[in-house]
């Protein structure tokens, strides 16, 4: 059995709503796309579709099977595009979208890395520091650090960004060092609006239990590069990505609090609309930042 087209065909019967349908818009007769369907059941030991003369319908089986067979289909179509035409380098314009603190520190190095690898592609890099609709908004890829993504979006995963909780040694000079992170209730914490706000959470090294503390300050910004400027203004303590501040922490410029905590670490992954007909543009900048962004990113890497 052709496992692949018998596959393509359950997929356009379900879509199509008819076996009938499926027939019409695959070219083939109806006892053709029937034994298809058939033969898949057969290979797959379960029936896949409830047929009567009215309507058809997914058994629970074939619910399961269904989107896992739209992913194999989309894989073999990622695969022939791959291998059509090897020796043709990618071109055309991307438009990738991130926030402005991982833009600036870490993505823009590695686009203008990417484009003089492959001159024929021009970016549009658009910093927006929000969640984006990208068939609205025209967007080709989005790079997004959080603690989880939307499962209906398709995404890849990059790499991880670990944060720091830290102050200026002035600030603390003033101030004092606090050594338990339940003591940041009572500090000047400054936050970021859309991640923290009014709660930071911790993982205790030493056990792996949660420890969540409130937090509260008289500054807040939606942008974590400014955030850490405030830091270094010497305004309070911050929870920073350490995409931004690892050359700060190694300087001594800012001093990282309560080593035996550790804060809430999230991903970095890459998130776009569609594997279907993908271009080799967006295919070969995926891979390209995932060669980059490893799980054990450079800026984690003293050097």
């Amino acid at each position: 059995m052709d496992r692949l087209n018998a596959m393509r065909v359950f997929v356009t019967v379900v879509d199509a709503g008819s076996l009938s349908a499926a027939a019409d818009k695959l070219d083939m007769s109806r006892p053709v796309v029937t034994r298809y369907v058939a033969e898949l059941e057969q290979w797959t030991g379960a029936r896949l579709l409830h047929r009567t003369t009215r309507r058809l319908s997914l058994t629970a089986a074939g619910e399961e099977l269904l989107p896992r067979c739209r992913q194999v289909l989309e894989l073999a179509g990622d695969m022939q595009a791959a291998v059509r035409h090897p020796a043709e380098a990618p071109s055309g314009q991307l438009r990738i979208t991130a926030s402005t603190s991982f833009a600036q520190a870490q993505l823009a190095r590695a686009v203008a890395d990417y484009v003089r690898r492959y001159p024929g592609v021009a970016v549009d890099l658009v910093l927006l520091d929000r969640a984006v609709n990208l068939v609205d908004e025209r967007i080709d890829l989005a790079i997004r650090v959080s603690a989880e993504i939307d499962p209906n979006l398709i995404a890849r995963r990059l790499s991880v960004c670990r944060s720091v909780v830290c102050a200026t040694p002035d600030y603390l000079k003033v101030h004092g060092q606090p050594q338990r992170v339940e003591e940041l209730a009572q500090r000047n914490c400054l936050t970021h609006s859309y991640f923290g706000r009014s709660l930071w959470n911790f993982t205790r090294k030493a056990d792996g239990l949660p420890v969540s503390v409130a937090v509260a300050g008289n500054l807040s910004t939606n942008d974590a590069a400014s955030l850490m400027a405030l830091a270094q203004a010497g305004a309070g303590i911050a929870m920073l990505p350490t995409y931004l501040t690892s050359g700060l922490l190694q300087s001594g410029e800012l001093v990282s609090l309560f080593p035996d905590h550790e804060p809430q670490v999230l991903g970095v992954y890459a998130v776009y609309a569609s594997r279907k007909h993908m271009p080799s543009a967006l295919r070969t900048l995926l891979d390209f930042l995932a060669e980059r962004f490893t799980e054990v990113p450079a800026w984690d890497t003293p050097s």
